[in-house]
C-alpha cells in the first residue's frame, strides 16, 4: 500500500469542506473581501488539525508540518474567475451528479486546495516522521496576475522544490508566457454607443452587445459564444470577434478601436494579422484571444490576453502590436506579464513528481508544454504544474459546469498525497 492510499479515509470531510469553499464566492476580479474569507477558512480547519499556520496581508499564506530539511511546496489558489453564464447547477455550491463535482474552482483550484490541506492532516495523523520541512501555500490573486505570491515572497523563502495542482497530469515542464495587453482609444468617435462583451482578461467572452446608431436610430444586436481559458481559446467561441465581424461584414463597423479588431484580430487566434504568429519546438504556437471590450461615453478599450511559446521573447511581440495599434491612433499598455517557464526533463521536481505518479498509476507521467499560468513560476525553476485533471476528462475549466470526475478526483488526491508524503520524507 502506498501512503497517498490513506487519504480516502477522509472522503466524506474532504467533501463536506469541499462545499464550504466552494459557496464561498472568492472572485478575486471582484471581490477581496470574499478572497480572504475563503483563505481564513483553510488557515482555520489547519488550525483545527494542529497544523501550524501563517498569513500575510490577507492575500496569502500557508500551512505547515515538519522542521528543518530542504523547504517543499506545494502551491494553490482558492480565488476564482466569475461564474459566467449557462450553468446547469448552482455554480457556488457542490453538486454531485453522474459520478461528477461540480462547482465554480472545482478543477481550478479550490479541490486542489482542500486536497493540499488534507495531505499535511493525513502525514500528521498517521505519525509519518518527515526529514524536510511542508508548506501548503495559499493565495488568492492568481486568477488576476498572481500579486499573492509577490507580497507572499517578500516575507518567506522560495522552496527549494515544489509543485503546484492547477493543470492537468502528466507533469507540465514548460509554461508559455504570458502577456495580457489593454489596448485603448482615448478619443472615441463614431456611431457606435456602447459594446460590452467579458468579464476576465483570462477567459473567451460568451457574450456580447453592442448599441449603435443608424440614420439616427438606435439598433442593438448579441451575439452568443461559448467561454473557454485564455490557454485554450480554440475550445471556445469567441462571441466578442464573432460580432465585430459582423459588424464589418454588414458595414457598420466604425472607431479606432474596432477598426483595429476587426483588421488585426478579427476570429484569428494565432496572432497572424497582427505579425505574432510564431511557434518553438518546447511548446508549439502563440495563441490570441480577445477577451473583453468596454466602449461608452465614458471609456473605449479592449483586452488581449497572449500566449507565447517559451523560447520568444514577450517585448518583442508587445513591441509590434503597439507599433501596429499606434497606425489607429491606439495606447497599449501592459496589464500583466509572466515569464515563461521551462525546466529540463530529468530535474528533481520531475523525477519526484514522476515517481509518485507511477507508485499510484502504475504508469509513467507524459511530459507535456501548456499555454495556462500557474504558481509554477513562482518557483524559481524549482517547480513544476503537476494535476489535478486528467486528459480524458473534460473539466470545462473557466467555462460554464465546472467539474470533475469524482473517481478521477480522488486519484488525484492519492497521486498529491505521495508526491508530498515524498517531498516530507526523502533527503
Amino acid at each position: 500500500m502506498n501512503f497517498g492510499d490513506n487519504i480516502l479515509q477522509y472522503k466524506d470531510e474532504i467533501l463536506n469542506d469541499l462545499k464550504q469553499l466552494l459557496e464561498i464566492k472568492s472572485v478575486s476580479s471582484e471581490d477581496t473581501e470574499s478572497c480572504k474569507k475563503a483563505l481564513d477558512f483553510v488557515m482555520k480547519r489547519a488550525e483545527d488539525f494542529g497544523l501550524k499556520t501563517k498569513t500575510y496581508e490577507d492575500i496569502a499564506g500557508h500551512i505547515e508540518l515538519g522542521s528543518g530539511g530542504k523547504l517543499c511546496g506545494a502551491l494553490t489558489h482558492l480565488d476564482v474567475v466569475p461564474a459566467g453564464t449557462d450553468w446547469s447547477v448552482e455554480p457556488f455550491t457542490l453538486t454531485r451528479k453522474n459520478g461528477r463535482l461540480y462547482g465554480r474552482g472545482i478543477d481550478d483550484d479550490k479541490g486542489a486546495s482542500i486536497i493540499n490541506l488534507y495531505c499535511l492532516k493525513a502525514l500528521k495523523d498517521f505519525g509519518i516522521e518527515g526529514k524536510n520541512t511542508v508548506r501548503c501555500i495559499f493565495g488568492t490573486s492568481e486568477e488576476i496576475g498572481m500579486t499573492d505570491m509577490e507580497t507572499y515572497f517578500s516575507h518567506e523563502p522560495v522552496p527549494e522544490i515544489g509543485f503546484t495542482p492547477d493543470s492537468d497530469y502528466g507533469i507540465c515542464y514548460a509554461e508559455k508566457g504570458i502577456l495580457q495587453i489593454k489596448v485603448s482609444d482615448k478619443n472615441h468617435v463614431g456611431d457606435i454607443k456602447e459594446f460590452i462583451s467579458g468579464s476576465a482578461v483570462n477567459a473567451v467572452p460568451d457574450s456580447a452587445e453592442v448599441s449603435y446608431y443608424s440614420d439616427k436610430e438606435l439598433k442593438r444586436l448579441s451575439a452568443k459564444g461559448k467561454a473557454a481559458h485564455s490557454c485554450e481559446p480554440f475550445k471556445g467561441k469567441n462571441a466578442a470577434t464573432d460580432l465585430i465581424v459582423l459588424l464589418k461584414n454588414n458595414n457598420i463597423i466604425s472607431g479606432n478601436l474596432l477598426c483595429f479588431a476587426a483588421d488585426k484580430i478579427g476570429k484569428e487566434l494565432d496572432g497572424k494579422s497582427l505579425g505574432v504568429k510564431m511557434s518553438d519546438e518546447p511548446s508549439g504556437e502563440l495563441t490570441l484571444n480577445l477577451s473583453k471590450v468596454r466602449i461608452n461615453e465614458n471609456e473605449a478599450y479592449l483586452t488581449l490576453d497572449i500566449r507565447y511559446p517559451v523560447t520568444k521573447n514577450g517585448r518583442e511581440i508587445l513591441r509590434i502590436i503597439t507599433d501596429t495599434a499606434k497606425k489607429y491612433s491606439l495606447d497599449t499598455e501592459i496589464i500583466s506579464h509572466l515569464e515563461p517557464l521551462y525546466l529540463p526533463k530529468n530535474s528533481e521536481a520531475i523525477t519526484l513528481l514522476s515517481s509518485a505518479y507511477e507508485d499510484i498509476t502504475g504508469e509513467k507521467p507524459n511530459l507535456y508544454s501548456t499555454g495556462g499560468g500557474t504558481y509554477a513560476r513562482t518557483l524559481a525553476g524549482k517547480g513544476v504544474a503537476f494535476g489535478p485533471a486528467f486528459p480524458d476528462d473534460d473539466v470545462r475549466m473557466h467555462n460554464s459546469d465546472e467539474s470533475i470526475d469524482e473517481e478521477n478526483f480522488f486519484k488525484h488526491a492519492r497521486i498529491c498525497a505521495q508526491a508530498i508524503y515524498k517531498l516530507y520524507t526523502q533527503r
